[in-house]
């Protein structure tokens, strides 16, 4: 099963609070909000599509619970909700034991072994939506198969970024994009190994 990391993004690589500021998961991050802006019902699909391709999800801890709060109680949508209340769900958390979202397990301990033993399991995709700081670690440990861009066009100027600023430099083979009517550009990538530096 390849591992695929799918974010929306700003230009400067910003992940996070892109459909509004929440205090409690982002304190002092005051520029959540910013894909609302774009009224995209192209990128919209696009971005369902990618959710109802996908075979399982890998998420955060945080991610999890505020997902299964949201999506968990719209299953029945039609649309994000009911992709990812139907498909296994793996929660990646060192104290959560009893997750209440239907088809969810927890991935704890040896995280990156974890993970291998789920991608080796079967063919298919696991998609990881969200999850800011666990997309980092994947790229950092190798564990990205193909990383999955919506870049919206703003800078923020402000947040983390999903992007490791310090560490290994990786290779990333462009196999797909595409360009949507407000300006948004889709990137699909493969990942692998060492660019070759001059």
């Amino acid at each position: 099963m390849k591992l695929t990391v799918s974010l929306q993004v700003t230009l400067d690589g910003v992940a996070q609070a892109n459909g509004g500021n929440d205090e409690e998961l982002d304190p002092g991050f005051t520029r959540g909000g910013w894909a609302i802006a774009f009224d995209d019902a192209e990128c919209g699909d696009y971005i369902l599509e990618t959710w109802r391709r996908a075979d399982a999800f890998l998420l955060g801890r945080k991610t999890f619970d505020l997902f299964a709060t949201y999506w968990g109680a719209r299953r029945d949508d039609g649309g994000f909700g009911e992709a990812i209340s139907s498909r296994p769900k793996f929660v990646v958390s060192n104290t959560l034991e009893d997750p209440r979202w239907e088809h969810s397990t927890v991935l704890s301990g040896d995280v990156a072994a974890r993970i291998g033993e789920v991608t080796a399991g079967s063919e298919g995709e696991l998609l990881l939506v969200g999850s800011v700081a666990l997309a980092r670690w994947l790229l950092e440990n190798e564990l990205v198969d193909e990383l999955n861009l919506i870049q919206f066009p703003v800078i923020i100027g402000q947040g983390t970024s999903f992007l490791p600023r310090e560490g290994r430099a990786i290779s990333l083979e462009l196999r797909d994009s595409r360009v949507f009517p407000s300006g948004i550009v889709a990137l699909t990538y493969g990942v692998g190994g060492s660019p070759r530096l001059a």
